[in-house]
């Protein structure tokens, strides 16, 4: 049942609304209502109370999942992008040249197929595949069942790789330190607009393929304003997984955003 996207699977047909507004520019807005989504056969309201109660299942399982990582001294990012950004060749990359430093793991999301999974192991790091079927994203409850398969060692990194998808995974934590959202320069400046909760949850955006860039009619400096209108406070890196641009400026931001998550809260005196 996700409400967020509004593929809810519920048989209560009770009294249901269809609140939407048509702007002036003729657009229709089904999102205009006070759940932010319209569910057909579902009033606002009844919708609001299944997705407060799936996201509240959803946060416990989040909470045991961070105080489980950070007893294991481990830092968790939750990657997350629509299909095809290049989140999986970025995190192949990292791997490679972060897994002689520290230790790593991963947990692999999609709806079907090991392919992913597989390419991580090449790198001979360990991962465990999440499938989820017809579900859009992973939930807290998986990532645990997940974490089971897992050695979680003290001062290791543990990569979340979310299905490609820049709807659901906003509202969903698993219990991870952070999200790092993935755009593409192939995919349109305007993405941050067009899908505002996503980056407004990102505490970093990743700009892959850099390298594109001189075949592209792209406008970098309006995606960085869409980007920073969205989350002002968010970091931008631009990068390559191809040619390695701007990964040295990302580690950087793992060991450093790593040690400071990490860093045990001082005794009080």
């Amino acid at each position: 049942m996700c409400t967020v996207c509004g593929c809810a699977h519920d048989h209560d047909h009770g009294v249901g609304s269809s609140h939407h507004h048509i702007h002036a520019t003729g657009a229709i807005d089904f999102g205009h209502g006070p759940a932010g989504v319209s569910v057909p056969g579902l009033s606002q309201a009844r919708t609001i109370r299944i997705e407060r109660d799936v996201l509240a299942k959803n946060n416990g399982f989040a909470e045991a999942n961070r105080k489980r990582i950070r007893q294991a001294g481990t830092f968790a990012l939750n990657l997350v992008s629509s299909p095809g950004s290049g989140k999986t060749t970025i995190l192949v990359r990292t791997l490679t040249e972060l897994r002689q430093s520290r230790p790593l793991a991963v947990i692999e999301g999609d709806q079907q197929t090991s392919n992913d999974a597989e390419r991580i192991r090449q790198t001979g790091v360990q991962a465990v595949q999440v499938n989820t079927g017809k579900g859009c994203h992973l939930d807290a409850h998986m990532v645990g069942h997940a974490m089971d398969q897992l050695s979680l060692i003290p001062g290791g990194l543990l990569f979340i790789e979310n299905v490609g998808n820049l709807v659901c995974p906003a509202a969903f934590d698993l219990g991870e330190a952070c999200k790092v959202v993935v755009l593409s320069v192939t995919e349109g400046e305007d993405k941050p607009l067009k899908y505002p909760d996503m980056f407004a949850a990102a505490e970093l955006m990743l700009l892959n393929k850099s390298d594109l860039l001189p075949h592209l009619d792209f406008d970098m400096d309006a995606c960085l304003a869409a980007a920073r209108r969205v989350n002002p406070a968010m970091q931008i890196f631009t990068i390559s997984a191809r040619t390695g641009e701007g990964f040295a400026a990302f580690h950087a931001w793992i060991a450093a955003r790593a040690a400071s998550y990490l860093r045990p809260m001082a005794t009080p005196a």
